[in-house]
């Protein structure tokens, strides 16, 4: 799987291009993986709409019901209040 960083500053990570916004990433993007707190993810979450994503990921505490809402009601799949790295092994991933 490919990881593409993304934060405000669109710094460059583990040799990586970044990118400011998601709307700046050339090419498809599967899953938003969201690192930011609960009052901010809704926006995280609009952006990965906005360009179509498949899914959105949010961590261990990051919780937004409505925001989870938005993105299952656009089609996206939602996993929140989880962490990739616990969960990918458990589910073969």
């Amino acid at each position: 799987m490919e990881i593409i960083p993304v934060s405000p500053k669109g710094d460059d990570v583990h040799g990586q291009t970044g990118y400011q916004a998601l709307s700046d990433i050339p090419g498809k993007v599967d899953v938003v993986d969201c690192f930011v707190n609960s009052q901010r993810v809704g926006a995280v979450v609009d952006e990965a709409i906005a360009i179509g994503a498949g899914a959105v990921w949010l961590q261990l505490d990051v919780i937004d019901e409505d925001a989870a809402a938005r993105a299952r009601d656009a089609g996206l799949d939602v996993i929140m209040n989880a962490c990739p790295a616990i969960e990918a092994p458990r589910l073969g991933l």
